[in-house]
């Protein structure tokens, strides 16, 4: 059966006619080519690499950014929906894009020079090259400025040394964003992924994810040239920068999972016979389905909002903490009410909700987790910092 969309409060007559045009167009992807293949995927701890193509032939690869870099140079909102119609399909294809964009691309182009982002942002848009985001380390989640990874100038070069963990894309890519100590002040490099002394083993055994390429970085003295420094930023200002835009997209993905749980669910209960009757017909069912309903369209609002902030440049990274907080977390607990109303069949791949569920366990995490979110919208309305 064709997916029904959740939109109780006609978000869709916001929409202009270029932003509906991107979602039907990413709705159609999903529903033709990641749909018949995504249980596969799941079951197989795949990565559908061979979509990658397809994704920079649409324009989902750097969608925001400007024209001159093969880029669609499309909205906020409408850069927002193709998140959500690829998370409706798998967190882990979502997942991809928003690493390609937000945490790769979008450092050369707000902190690069001239030529980093004449020679990578293109092949980049253009999926001719892959890329991952190096932040999080072994013992450095929620602290990341707290890192061991360091860089040392050695005159003609930099050395880098240290372990990156939890990376997605990083067996894959051909180029990383690396986040490492220079002199005690934190900067961003470039690393080809070719570079003697990288590598990227893959993280086996996942519950969660598991069409998406987790890794560790290991950089064991990994010599890089003097132009590989992306120069305009310095401090955790550079890669906290990065992780917002990447969590704008967050916000929205979570909105497709969630509207595709409850897309599943309601069809569900209204064909399962039960005492006679379908469950859609009892209270208690109606009213999960309420409150999921409810709770998806708060969260269409909240992103909606979001969107209108960054296209008028007033976005703060705290608007964009609380969506990714609600919204994720909402369509995380969507998922587990889901779950339950297909009872048993729920834990099925015949059917889609319980993968969701997975997912959504480390969407919540990764990214700043549902509590590092309160404490940061905590700190921007009281004042007073509380992670310490």
């Amino acid at each position: 059966m064709a997916y029904r969309p959740l939109d109780y409060y006609d978000m869709n007559s916001l929409l202009t006619d270029e932003e509906r045009m991107v979602q039907q167009t990413v709705r159609e992807f999903v529903a033709d080519q990641l749909m018949p293949i995504i249980r596969d995927c799941n079951r197989d701890a795949r990565f559908p690499l061979e979509l990658v193509p397809r994704c920079a032939e649409l324009g989902l690869l750097g969608a925001p950014y400007p024209e001159k870099y093969g880029c669609a140079s499309l909205g906020p909102i409408a850069y927002g929906l193709i998140n959500q119609e690829l998370e409706r399909g798998d967190s882990g294809m979502r997942s991809f894009v928003s690493v390609q964009t937000g945490l790769v691309m979008y450092p050369i182009l707000a902190y690069g020079t001239d030529a980093q982002k004449d020679y990578w942002l293109p092949k980049l848009a253009q999926g001719e090259k892959i890329g991952c985001f190096g932040l999080t380390e072994p013992d450095f989640g929620s602290n990341p400025g707290g890192m061991l990874t360091r860089a040392v100038d050695k005159g003609s070069h930099y050395v880098l040394a240290g372990t990156k963990a939890w990376i997605t894309n990083g067996t894959i890519a051909d180029v990383a964003i690396v986040w490492a100590k220079l002199d005690g002040e934190i900067r961003g490099f470039i690393v080809e992924t070719n570079r003697e002394g990288f590598s990227a083993p893959e993280i086996k055994n996942k519950f969660s994810l598991r069409a998406s390429v987790t890794s560790d970085l290991i950089l064991q003295d990994v010599e890089i040239p003097k132009e590989n420094l992306l120069p305009g930023v310095k401090g955790l200002k550079g890669p906290l920068s990065c992780l917002t835009q990447a969590r704008y997209g967050i916000a929205w993905g979570a909105v497709g999972a969630a509207s595709a749980v409850f897309d599943e669910v309601l069809t569900y209960s209204l064909s399962r016979i039960q005492f006679d009757k379908p469950i859609a017909s009892f209270q208690l069912v109606q009213n999960k389905l309420v409150w999921m309903a409810t709770e998806i369209t708060k969260s269409q609002l909240l992103v909606y909002r979001l969107g209108q902030l960054k296209a008028a440049g007033t976005m703060r990274a705290q608007h964009v903490s609380m969506a990714k907080r609600n919204n994720v977390g909402a369509a995380l607990e969507i998922a587990r009410v889901g779950r339950d109303i297909l009872g048993a069949n729920g834990i099925s791949s015949e059917y889609h909700t319980f993968r969701h569920m997975n997912n959504l366990e480390s969407v919540n995490t990764y990214e700043g987790t549902y509590d590092i979110h309160t404490l940061i919208i905590g700190e921007d309305l009281t004042g007073i910092a509380a992670f310490v």
